[in-house]
């Protein structure tokens, strides 16, 4: 008699089935399932060819806002938050990187910084050619990025911004987009990581570069029990509004989905750089020159989350408030010194 062959299957084998049984098998997860199978991945219980067929598979299927609930619902439960940690009023989260337009963005939540509003702003750096990215840009301008969650919370406490690399806030999230060299193609992690809000904070901007992602993002966001988020399709995928085009705001606000159109806030289109000079950034803040787009950039971003934040009752009047804010700032701050 031959016996059958046995062997013994892998834990994580029947989530790679899910998705890969073929064209009329596969199905997207269930929460549940996005959450348990990504809670494996981030407890490095799968074997590499698991990991790679799963992203893959997940990449061309593309996240339903269930599995994004549920892979963010496991990521959050991998960070370890300190109890005493400040309160936080603004997410931000910045994982595309600049090509062809400077990071005005980073003046934008600069300046809301110095108004009060405590933002928390964590990235992921250099997974891309050709692209510059937070980390270094800040570095660039004399602020220090941050390289551990108790030294964010420290700066946040009295600067009112951090910037967090994801090496230091989810070191296995990390490793995993930078695999995008090896694929070839981003995976859901990037999705994943703009939604994690890992301070819970009220208020979150995210921005995505691909438009189809943006419904994905706000719903998800709803189903997470964020009140407040803000998703834009913002320059170069960051959260940076491009004042020469109209820019769609999707959100949720106060638990509700809804959506707004900006106006450009110029008649004409600016010519895109040739070269990205980060000590413009500086020389802007301090008023040794002259942007006019980069103005309209900085004022426009920091109008939404203006607005997001209700801190101004249309988009008109949080444009004059961050025009205001802009006017008054301090401009010998050594925040943007370099």
């Amino acid at each position: 008699m031959v016996e059958p062959t046995q062997y013994e299957e892998h834990p994580f084998a029947p989530y790679v089935r899910i998705l890969g049984k073929g064209k009329n098998g596969t199905r997207p997860f269930t929460e549940q399932e996005a959450f348990d199978s990504f809670s494996m991945i981030l407890a490095g219980q799968v074997e590499p060819v698991q990991l790679g067929a799963y992203m893959m598979l997940m990449r061309v299927k593309e996240e339903t806002r269930e599995e994004l609930v549920g892979f963010v619902r496991a990521v959050r439960n991998a960070i370890q938050i300190p109890a005493d940690a400040p309160r936080v009023d603004l997410d931000w989260s910045s994982y595309a990187g600049k090509r062809r337009v400077l990071p005005w963005y980073l003046l934008s939540t600069l300046l809301l910084a110095q108004n009060g509003v405590r933002t928390f702003m964590h990235g992921a750096s250099g997974h891309t050619v050709g692209r510059i990215y937070t980390r270094d840009v800040l570095g660039a301008l004399g602020i220090a990025p941050c390289t551990s969650i108790d030294e964010a919370c420290e700066r946040m406490a009295t600067e009112n911004f951090a910037y967090l690399d994801l090496q230091y806030l989810c070191p296995r999230l990390y490793e995993i987009i930078e695999l995008r060299p090896l694929m070839g193609l981003r995976s859901p992690v990037h999705t994943v990581a703009r939604s994690t809000n890992p301070f819970n904070a009220p208020y979150v901007m995210q921005g995505i570069f691909h438009p189809g992602y943006r419904p994905v993002h706000q719903e998800a966001a709803m189903l997470l029990g964020e009140a407040n988020v803000a998703v834009i399709k913002g320059e170069g995928g960051e959260i940076e509004r491009n004042p020469d085009s109209p820019c769609l705001v999707q959100r949720v606000r106060n638990g509700v989905l809804e959506e707004e159109e900006w106006p450009a806030m110029f008649a004409r289109r600016h010519t895109r750089e040739d070269h990205l000079d980060v000590g413009r950034l500086g020389r802007f803040w301090r008023g040794e020159s002259e942007e006019e787009y980069g103005e309209a950039a900085v004022i426009g971003t920091a109008a939404i989350a203006l607005h997001l934040m209700k801190k101004a009752p249309t988009p008109e009047a949080a444009t004059a408030l961050a025009r205001e804010m802009w006017q008054s700032r301090n401009r010998d701050r050594m925040q943007v010194a370099a």
